[in-house]
This record gives C-alpha cells, structure tokens and sequence, in this order.
C-alpha cells in the first residue's frame, strides 16, 4: 500500500528550523513532499501573487522553493508539482504564536486554509515562544495530531489551528479561538534621503478572559487545538440584520 503524500508549507521560508523538523516528524507518517516560500513571508494571510508569474525551484529531493506565499506554494504543489493529490497539508512549524485573531494576518494559517480550500484536511502548528525555539515538541504534536487526522478526517471546511507552549508540554486541550483588545504602535522614522517612513510594530494586547480560549491553554502549558472553519459568517447576527431589509430595498428619493 502506498504511503500518504502529505505537503508541508510555512510562512518563514522553505530554510527554516520549524519546516524542517515537521517535515522529519511527519516522515514516518507518510511521503513528505516540502513546497514554500524561498524567504520568510509573515503575516502574509491568505493572499495569492497575481501581478507576476510564480517560479519554483527544486532545492532536494520532494523539496521546493517558490517565490510567493504559502498560499502560492499550496496552489503549485496541488496543481503542479506533486505526484499525486496529498491526503494532509500541513503548515509551520510557525516560529511564534498564532492565537486569537492572528489567524487572519497568519500566512501560516493562510497556508492550511488554502488546503481546504482544495477540500483537503489541513492543520498549522506554531511554537508559541520568541527567540530561538526547540522544535521538539512541537514537531511531535504536530505529528501526533497528523496522525488522527489521517485516521478520522476532518468535517468538512474545517481546519486545526495547533499552538504549542514552549518547553515540554502538560498535554493538549480543544481550545476556541481567543479574543483581545489590540493597541496598535507604529515607529516613525526619517530615511537617509529625508523622506518619512512609518514601521508598524506588534503593539499591546489585552486578552479577553474564556477559560475555553486558546491563549489560556498556553498560559497553562498546554497545547491548544483550535478548529477553524472557512465560513467566517456570524450567524447569531443575520436575523437583526435582516431587519434592515425593508429599509435597504427601497431605491434613494
């Protein structure tokens, strides 16, 4: 029986430590083909390159390295450069948290919800640490999660957002997706030639207290798998909104 085809994707580029490890980590799962971007590319999202043609370089074996983003490399991968459909799509292992409403800026997440875009089951994992990270356990979960993946499926347009706690885990909890208050601080500066220029920094957050949120999974050293879905519309608000339909449907006087 042949072994799964599983494509591995980040956001810090196809050198990095964290692809690396996951991709040696998920080897003994299945058939791991590398496809990402020659540099990093962070909080890059979803976006796809448009204006310019993509080029892709085999590096090593079942490795690729591409000019775009991650969710450039899971198009070429899926469309191009595999040698058949992946049963998984795996992106990261991201070097930092991507909790609460980073998944929106992620590229790493943008990575695996491109793969179920494709109808293909997908995860991202993060190491929530700065600075130089161990990727051993991250790697592992990743692994391990993979693995249930393979064996029980996804429900459909559903992707894990997987953050793990620097130094060894206490274990894995199903998390929701936290929520903050973000105070944003951006540099000013004068460049050589005189003109201004604006840097946008990480700013300040403040988290939302829920015991069921991501971010308190970490704070507990725990693993925290989050399910995203595609569908991004807020149920709870379509019957109010509703009620302006009758004020929308007539034309202006």
């Amino acid at each position: 029986m042949a072994l799964p085809v599983i494509l591995v994707t980040n956001d810090d580029g196809v050198h990095a430590a964290g692809i690396r490890a996951l991709a040696a980590a998920l080897g003994e799962l299945g058939e791991v083909h590398i496809v990402a971007p020659d540099r990093e590319v962070s909080a890059c999202s979803q976006s796809l390159t448009l204006k310019h043609p993509l080029r892709a370089h085999q590096i090593e074996e079942r490795v690729h390295a591409v000019d775009g983003t991650p969710a450039d490399c899971v198009n070429l991968a899926l469309v191009k450069l595999l040698p058949s459909r992946p049963r998984l799509v795996v992106s990261g292992i991201n070097h930092g948290a991507n909790l609460g409403e980073d998944v929106f800026y992620s590229g790493t997440v943008g990575g695996a919800r491109e793969g179920t875009f494709f109808g293909i089951p997908s995860l991202a994992v993060s190491l929530a640490a700065k600075g130089e990270g161990d990727f051993s356990h991250a790697s592992d979960y990743g692994c391990r999660v993979a693995k249930l993946i393979l064996e029980h499926g996804l429900p459909a347009r559903t992707l894990l957002n997987v953050n793990v706690p620097p130094g060894k885990p206490r274990g894995a909890v199903v998390t929701v997706q936290g929520r903050r208050e973000h105070e944003g601080t951006v540099l000013e500066g004068i460049d050589p030639r005189h003109r201004p220029y604006f840097w946008i920094e990480e700013g300040r957050d403040h988290w939302v207290g829920d015991e069921m949120a991501d971010i308190h999974a970490i704070r507990r050293n725990l693993v925290s798998i989050t399910p995203l879905q595609s569908d991004t519309t807020h149920q709870g608000a379509l019957a109010a909104l509703r009620g302006w339909e009758a004020t929308l449907a007539d034309p202006k006087p």
